[in-house]
């Protein structure tokens, strides 16, 4: 989420006429497209932040600024040149890194939250606990995790929460 990304569609050079279908989850299908003989792009339904990353006469690449929830979905470049036809189909999935807090609750128990990620972070404690994490889902595809540190042991002073996630790792700790 928020970087810009760049979809590569073969070949780079002899180019007749280049054609990008793009089908998100949410949301209509959109297509770029480019004619050699006429030097003319045109474009059908596609938002602003996708767009031709060069000159597509030169490199046919897609790219797509601030990526977000809305672009998952199903990209495919056609494109038509001297040496013969070429599709390549991107199934983009957009990650969303979650948001990592730790505090306590009232009655003193650690409690960590990894808030709206995509897809669901896992949590885990450096000391053992017998927690089981509750999982809610939002509209948006994201998901929140939450997860009560139970101790097996009252002596603990200082709690790590691990945060894992495939965009990223993270830990914080406290004392309650």
């Amino acid at each position: 989420v928020g970087n810009s990304s760049v979809l590569t569609c073969p070949p780079k050079s002899n180019i007749i006429v280049v054609t990008w279908k793009i089908s998100p989850k949410i949301g209509g299908r959109c297509t770029l497209g480019y004619r050699a003989d006429q030097n003319k792009t045109d474009r059908t339904n596609c938002s602003d932040s996708m767009n031709w990353k060069f000159r597509p006469d030169r490199d046919p690449a897609l790219e797509i600024q601030e990526v977000g929830i809305a672009h998952e979905g199903n990209y495919t470049c056609e494109a038509v040149a001297t040496e013969g036809n070429f599709h390549k189909t991107y199934h983009l999935i957009v990650l969303v890194p979650p948001r990592l807090t730790l505090y306590c609750d009232d009655h003193g128990n650690p409690i960590c939250e990894a808030a709206a990620g995509k897809p669901a972070a896992q949590i885990s404690w450096v000391l053992e606990s017998n927690s089981t994490p509750k999982k809610e889902g939002h509209d948006n595809g994201t998901v929140t995790v939450l997860s009560k540190f139970t101790a097996y042991s009252t002596n603990m002073t200082n709690i790590t929460c691990v945060v894992s996630h495939p965009s990223v790792n993270q830990s914080k700790s406290i004392a309650c």
